[in-house]
């Protein structure tokens, strides 16, 4: 692959004596959305913090645009939309002012939104269909309007690559339709996007190909190879499609 949009390579990473990744390796190219299974422990929220630069690693390489991760997160190139636990529901901030966080990298110091900014905020509330609840506190919303209004801001900050992290969870199926068309545009627009999720169901419809994650890249093939109940039995130790099983 010429000039991937992630480049890893060898890539290891320890919380204590805890082994987190181990040797990953792996080509994401641009314009694409990619799923990312595994089960919970397998170092999935921990690729995406050294992807964002947030964790340093024990050994390897990884670049992002062939910088340093620090540094393209830094620049606004990559953009994060957590899972609903890692929220403070409560924090008296409205879903404006949520979105309007994407556009700080290019606000500079003052820090003072400028009516490009301020358009940015409008375009992606209009995107996600939040538009009428842009004055709401953001934990006044659904779980599908909180994910909706997370993605709103990725999408104002202009990030080259999105990751998503479980992004379908507790999401009504309205939201889940809006996410999975907004993910498309944007990839079809140049955008890498990499998606956790546990909905191995929804996942062919979303994404082209799959990584499949157990501390090391097991698999990285096209969705329909990695949900083969063979290739899930090698992270998951079960055939989780066969049982109905999610998590």
């Amino acid at each position: 692959m010429i000039n991937p949009a992630i480049y890893i390579r060898d890539l290891s990473v320890s919380y204590g004596e805890v082994n987190a990744l181990i040797g990953a390796n792996l080509d994401l190219p641009e314009g694409k959305v990619v799923g990312l299974v595994g089960m919970n422990g397998s170092g999935k929220s921990t690729l995406f913090k050294a992807i964002m630069g947030m964790v340093k690693a024990r050994s390897g390489e990884i670049k992002v645009f062939g910088e340093d991760p620090v540094l393209s997160r830094q620049k606004g190139s990559v953009a994060y939309v957590p899972q609903s636990e890692e929220i403070d529901w409560t924090f008296p901030i409205s879903v404006r002012d949520v979105v309007l966080m994407g556009r700080f990298g290019k606000m500079g110091s003052t820090r003072r939104a400028s009516p490009q900014d301020h358009a940015a905020v409008r375009d992606a509330l209009a995107k996600v269909e939040l538009t009428e609840y842009s004055n709401r506190q953001i934990g006044q919303l659904s779980g599908g309007q909180r994910k909706r209004a997370f993605l709103a801001r990725a999408i104002a900050q202009e990030a080259r690559i999105l990751l998503l992290d479980e992004p379908f969870s507790g999401v009504d199926k309205k939201s889940e339709a809006t996410i999975i068309r907004l993910i498309k545009t944007l990839a079809s627009q140049g955008a890498t996007v990499l998606v956790s999720t546990h909905d191995l169901l929804t996942l062919p419809q979303l994404a082209d190909e799959s990584i499949l994650l157990m501390r090391r890249v097991l698999m990285h093939d096209t969705t329909q190879k990695v949900l083969q109940p063979n290739n899930l039995a090698l992270a998951f130790g079960i055939d989780v499609l066969a049982r109905g099983d999610d998590t």
